[in-house]
């Protein structure tokens, strides 16, 4: 159980927001150890939608999305040649994993390997791929895609001679990332073209634990996740006594967030100088909530209700919604340490321009 839980932990720790204009992210988890945990776990996402779910345990491949389905159905081959790509991908994860099990001298106990492999694109056909390992929550092995070598993490120096010495495994993924995950991209993106670039505005509501609490001011229902809110003070952006909350998902696909704003030192007559400013990165008009007493729902008297919302005495909940959707659906969970340390260790994708400039790599799976 005690391990169960710290891989639970593992995974959630997130941020998961991409900067890109469009992206396909294939989260793949491979456990060992672990009882009630499928041994493998696929999540495909495209533009921070999940689309499809593989796992070791249905060994078939599941549309999360009805356009998905759509597109199956409008060219079976897709779906024939992602099922075969998860397989694939499956077998070989067990071999990695019991090999990295062996030369660490690891037996048992619970280990888990985590693999990241995106492509990213815009209109201007730039692309950006990557491939990223993580082991026992740890930066393990990354690919270069620009100068086709792996990077070795101090963890996985010992390892090395052992993961690729022929450079096979680096011409094969190079060939996925620069062909196949942007045409699987691009379809993705015209049949769901509707739905991911669709606009939806946010339910604003103010929240307070206890009457010294931090005010919470909190949109949930929005989307896309490309998104800002902060708090201002007679129109102005404040950033003292004020505590940004992450983008984190809702259980239909929306997004939600908050921003706190520390009240012990804001006289009362000054409250209606303030208001909270939901932005869209690329929609002029902002959603704008005033510091209104009357509007704060709280948990421990008469509150005021927004936008017909959820009701008070669901309050403690509504912050981390959430977390509690993701990991039910698994798809936030596949992310989890590995995308934070992606993001910030320096695991960084690599540019390529055309994939016909260098000799195409084997066609093969990867």
């Amino acid at each position: 159980m005690k391990e169960t839980m710290k891989f639970i932990f593992l995974l959630f720790y997130l941020p998961f927001t991409y900067s890109v204009k469009h992206s396909l992210v294939i989260f793949l988890t491979t456990s060992s150890g672990l009882q009630t945990f499928p041994e493998f776990v696929a999540v495909a996402v495209v533009d921070g939608v999940q689309v499809d779910y593989y796992d070791s345990n249905i060994r078939s491949l599941e549309p999360r999305q009805e356009w998905v389905k759509e597109l199956n159905e409008d060219d079976p081959q897709n779906l024939v040649s992602a099922t075969q790509y998860y397989v694939c991908r499956y077998q070989c994860s067990k071999e990695d994993i019991d090999s990295i099990m062996q030369h660490f001298n690891q037996s048992v106990g619970v280990h888990i390997l985590q693999r990241l492999t995106g492509c990213e694109w815009d209109d201007k056909t730039t692309i950006n791929g990557y491939m990223d390992f993580a082991y026992e929550g740890e930066d393990f092995i990354s690919l270069d895609l620009k100068n086709l070598t792996l990077l070795y993490s101090q963890h996985a120096a010992t390892y090395k001679d052992k993961w690729d010495p022929s450079n096979i495994r680096v011409k094969i993924t190079y060939n996925f990332l620069v062909s196949l995950c942007p045409d699987w991209l691009k379809k993705y993106l015209k049949y769901g073209e509707s739905y991911l670039q669709r606009k939806v505005r946010p339910s604003v509501s103010l929240l307070q634990k206890t009457p010294s609490s931090p005010v919470s001011c909190h949109a949930t229902g929005f989307y896309p996740d490309r998104a800002s809110m902060f708090w201002r003070k007679d129109g102005e952006e404040i950033h003292e006594d004020v505590d940004h909350g992450e983008i984190l998902p809702n259980h239909d696909g929306t997004f939600q967030m908050s921003v706190d704003l520390k009240i012990s030192s804001v006289k009362p007559e000054d409250w209606s100088r303030y208001d909270c400013v939901f932005q869209f990165s690329d929609v002029k008009k902002d959603v704008i909530t005033k510091l209104d007493k009357a509007e704060i729902r709280t948990n421990w008297g008469s509150t005021g209700i927004r936008n017909n919302e959820v009701p008070p005495s669901e309050f403690p909940v509504v912050a981390v919604i959430g977390v509690v959707v993701g990991l039910l659906l698994l798809l936030v969970c596949i992310t989890g340490l590995f995308i934070w340390r992606k993001k910030n260790n320096g695991f960084r994708p690599a540019k390529t321009s055309d994939p016909s400039d260098r000799n195409p790599a084997p066609d093969h799976w990867e």
